[in-house]
């Protein structure tokens, strides 16, 4: 709106100033040739009076009033007369008078600068032949004043007219961009649970906004279906691991119960022999230490204040103590480094450890099936914690590999995975996966930590 305003307001001014010049050029022909007619006789006998008198009565004329100087000189460029002879003495030379280098020829008038005043300079003609010139000093200033007060009327209208049509224009994109501002208001307080829009602030018809709308509300109900489906599929993956835990540890229990049973039983009936009776109690000793150790290594997992204890060794033991029945179970072949102190560890916390590493040996356990091979390598190079779990399964799918090492959200693959990520981003580590013949490895880094940090 500025450009079209400024290229009108061009056009305008320049109309103006072609009918300005055009008026000032036809005023100064007439009055050179006038003068030319009457001055001509004159100037040819060097008759200064009746010049000066020629020019006195053209002044007096109500068309000359424009002329604020008219100077006559004859072919030697001498002046014969003028109509201020203070300014231009008789006899000096014309081309001596102030401003007479920028006076124009009549055709070349031009009003391009804002000068009160425009020299013109002319020939003075008589009977087809030069016998002298004629300067003439022009009072334009009104002209100049016409010209900028058209500049500042058309600035104002300009000004008007553009605030006018960018009040309109605001008024109306707001008016169109209100569906939006709707859309985006929702958008960016719904959170992790968007808010599907109400019905009646869902624009009418068929139009691209309208469907805009409708599609947001269907993802918010697909999104809402989603977080529905993840949350029955962790609990249904909860129910699971806890089912094969509790199997795998009721199994544990159960072989070492049924000695305890036996031990008693051989007691009661050779209670007179005490090499059978020492034998038994040894037996009832062993399996109350293994059934103990059980049920600690059980406690110590699900306690709820591990979060403030640091990591140690025997941490690991009773991962391995958790994970073995499942292993036995499959007929699967442990392998088991842990070459770290309880120095190194005294900075990492533990809970969170633990359940990243039975996350993964679990996963590991099921993917590496009957008879198959997993192991867990655990090494602390430079203060950084690093678990390394690997099998002879047949490799993480896509979309499981994508929730363990991919961007928070990513759907698919076991929900213990998506929890093995968010823990080891918590803690500001990284997870690596490689996959090389049939072995697959799962590297777990985090960083080493501040002294204390896991106090």
């Amino acid at each position: 709106m500025v450009l079209a305003g400024l290229v009108a307001s061009q056009q305008v001014l320049a109309e103006l100033a072609r009918g300005q010049e055009a008026r000032l050029r036809e005023l100064v022909r007439l009055h050179v040739d006038g003068l030319s007619v009457a001055l001509g006789p004159s100037v040819l006998r060097k008759d200064v009076w009746e010049v000066y008198d020629t020019l006195d009565r053209a002044g007096r004329a109500g068309d000359a009033q424009r002329m604020a100087l008219t100077v006559v000189a004859d072919s030697d460029d001498r002046i014969l007369a003028a109509s201020d002879p203070l300014r231009a003495p008789v006899d000096g030379h014309l081309r001596d008078l102030a401003g007479v280098a920028a006076a124009l020829p009549v055709d070349a008038i031009t009003l391009a600068s804002d000068a009160p005043r425009v020299r013109v300079l002319a020939p003075l003609q008589y009977q087809g032949r030069n016998v002298g010139s004629i300067l003439t000093e022009l009072d334009v200033a009104d002209l100049v004043a016409e010209r900028r007060r058209a500049v500042r009327a058309l600035l104002a209208f300009n000004g008007a007219v553009t605030l006018a049509l960018a009040f309109v224009g605001y008024v109306a994109v707001r008016r169109m961009m209100r569906p939006v501002s709707v859309l985006a208001r929702h958008m960016g307080t719904g959170g992790a649970d968007p808010v599907p829009i109400p019905l009646a602030q869902l624009p009418g018809g068929d139009t691209e906004m309208a469907q805009l709308f409708r599609t947001y509300n269907g993802m918010t109900g697909a999104i809402r279906a989603r977080a529905e489906a993840e949350r029955r599929l962790s609990e249904r993956e909860r129910l699971v691991s806890l089912g094969r835990l509790s199997s795998s540890l009721a199994h544990e229990i159960n072989n070492p119960l049924g000695g305890l049973l036996n031990a008693a039983d051989t007691i009661r009936t050779y209670p007179d022999r005490p090499d059978i009776v020492r034998a038994s109690v040894d037996l009832l000793l062993r399996g109350l230490n293994h059934m103990r150790d059980v049920a600690k290594a059980i406690l110590d997992h699900n306690r709820l204040d591990r979060a403030g204890q640091a990591l140690t060794p025997e941490d690991f033991d009773d991962l391995r103590l958790l994970i073995s029945p499942e292993m036995q179970r499959l007929g699967q072949r442990p392998v088991w480094s842990v070459a770290v102190s309880r120095a190194d560890l005294a900075g990492f916390p533990a809970a969170p450890v633990r359940q990243i590493a039975l996350n993964l040996m679990l996963n590991a356990s099921a993917a590496a099936g009957p008879g198959g091979h997993v192991g867990l390598s655990v090494t602390c190079p430079d203060g950084s914690l690093t678990l390394s779990v690997s099998d002879e399964g047949p490799g993480l799918p896509e979309a499981a590999l994508a929730r363990l090492v991919g961007a928070e959200g990513q759907s698919g693959g076991g929900v213990g995975l998506g929890i093995v990520r968010d823990l080891v981003r918590d803690l500001g580590g990284r997870i690596e996966h490689a996959r090389q013949g049939r072995s697959t490895e799962i590297r777990v880094t985090l960083p080493a930590a501040p002294a204390g940090a896991a106090a």
